[in-house]
């Protein structure tokens, strides 16, 4: 049986693992962000809407298909529905900044 201080010892092993692994999510999901940014000037320049639903699937299927657990597959997507979401937000601003907000909706066609 495991002590309380050794309980704790643990924890804070596991914790702090935790928090290294949670500071290399972020890193990556910055790196994504810069990679959305790019994604966001093509599109601005050939005149396409944010929102592609068919490319979502695509990532969903990716995701899904390459996750070997303990996250369920609904888990899984429902993590990445809101990083895409957030992706959007993302790349919309910087389409936005980039037109100097002369046409704010522009950048938002299709993404309802």
């Amino acid at each position: 049986m495991m002590t309380r201080q050794s309980a704790l010892e643990a924890l804070q092993e596991f914790r702090s693992r935790i928090d290294t692994v949670d500071r290399s999510i972020l890193l990556l999901l910055n790196e994504r962000a810069r990679i959305v940014e790019e994604i966001g000037r093509i599109k601005q320049s050939a005149h396409m809407p944010i929102y592609e639903p068919k490319r979502e699937d695509q990532v969903f299927d990716n995701v899904t298909r390459h996750n070997t657990g303990p996250l369920a597959p609904e888990a899984v997507r429902r993590i990445f529905e809101r990083i895409i979401d957030e992706m959007r937000g993302v790349q919309r601003a910087q389409m936005e900044a980039a037109a100097g907000n002369d046409c704010p909706g522009a950048a938002q066609d299709g993404d309802s």
